[in-house]
């Protein structure tokens, strides 16, 4: 499976997105689940962005040590 997160200078000046999108994972993605929005409302709000894409990014950052 492709990654869910891309990381390109020519993509919101090399900003981590969801693949396949132009939504910030952080300000869009994390910072909204900080909030206390469900992953519906997240999804809800930003279309763009597939359920899979989003439960992909939420497991990639589960998986890796900070």
């Amino acid at each position: 499976m492709p990654s869910p997160i891309v990381i390109s200078p020519n993509i919101r000046s090399g900003e981590p997105v969801f693949s396949g999108t132009r939504v910030p994972v952080k300000k869009n993605g994390f910072d909204y689940l900080k909030t206390k929005h469900s992953v519906q409302e997240f999804l809800a709000d930003f279309p763009s962005v597939s359920r899979e894409r989003a439960i992909g990014v939420i497991q990639h950052f589960e998986k890796s040590s900070f």
